[in-house]
């Protein structure tokens, strides 16, 4: 009982640093390039965390183990979430966020395909048609902007690292590892901080942190910090303990928290349009999850 309330603190804990992680990231992908971001923050977090456990007489996993815990690194944090910094050089933090909020509808269809916990039936569908309208609804005001390539470009990474993330979420949901929960996170940190650098080195998405503007350097270090530590720490743990399909609730929480922030501290577009296409595609997804869970129950 004390580990259940333990995992819904994790869940509240990743609801909201994660929504204000869109505006570090955003302020970091302003001065330097995402990919790059991201590769220096796993690769950080993950080297404080994997450090830590060593100093206590902790053991590397066998190599099975060691390939599970690649393979979610690299879908979670190396595509997903580096993907996702990646767009924010091309895209607002807030609309990113949006984009993201799909999640819970990815790990549905992932679900009901990878782990048959369900069917797909009409209400899904038309959860699906509610939350697709929404999009269409907030990328009204968008639709002169994708136009432009590059932006178009940042909301074709968006869309890619939030398919990259609910896979992932589901793969990492099927594998019960025999490694500690927090010992398994530093090394999916690490590894996916690795090959983010590696792909930044061959790239040219390198450049020398030095030269690097104060709030590139604090935007970082909270990223490190807030994003990784704590927040994805917390994120693995519940999604230990919780049904995957409970634990993306994060995802309606984390826009509403981004958009806000976004429009009080980077003055990033607020309107009509956007409050209510956000509405309406967490509406979409809600009634794609509560469908899911009914099935399930």
């Amino acid at each position: 009982m004390k580990k259940l309330r333990t995992a819904y603190i994790a869940l509240g804990i990743v609801s909201f640093l994660w929504g204000t992680t869109y505006i570090a990231s955003k302020i970091g992908a302003q001065h330097m390039p995402g990919l790059f971001i991201a590769g220096l923050r796993q690769f950080t977090a993950g080297m404080i965390m994997v450090s830590f456990f060593l100093i206590r007489g902790y053991k590397l996993p066998d190599l099975q183990s060691l390939k599970s815990i690649s393979i979610q690194g690299i879908l979670l944090l190396c595509l997903a979430n580096g993907g996702l910094t990646w767009s924010l050089e091309y895209i607002s933090g807030g609309l990113a966020a949006i984009i993201a909020a799909l999640v819970p509808l990815l790990i549905t269809l992932f679900s009901i395909w990878l782990l048959k916990q369900a069917k797909f039936t009409k209400l899904m569908f038309a959860g699906m048609l509610v939350g697709l309208t929404g999009v269409i609804v907030i990328f009204y005001d968008y639709l002169h902007q994708l136009k432009n390539s590059s932006f178009a470009f940042g909301v074709g990474l968006a869309v890619l690292s939030t398919i990259s993330w609910a896979f992932g979420s589901v793969y990492s949901a099927r594998k019960k590892l025999p490694v500690d929960i927090m010992f398994n996170v530093g090394l999916q940190m690490l590894i996916a901080g690795v090959v983010t650098l590696v792909i930044c080195a061959f790239s040219g998405k390198f450049v020398n942190p030095v030269h690097a503007g104060w709030a590139t350097w604090y935007a970082l270090l909270y990223l490190v910090v807030f994003g990784s530590l704590i927040a994805y720490s917390a994120y693995v743990f519940a999604i230990s303990k919780l049904p995957p399909t409970l634990v993306s609730i994060y995802a309606y929480i984390n826009p509403i928290v981004a958009v806000l922030l976004g429009w009080v501290l980077l003055n990033e577009k607020m309107n009509s349009s956007i409050v209510l296409g956000t509405m309406i595609t967490l509406g979409g997804v809600f009634l794609v999850n509560r469908e899911f869970r009914k099935q399930r129950a």
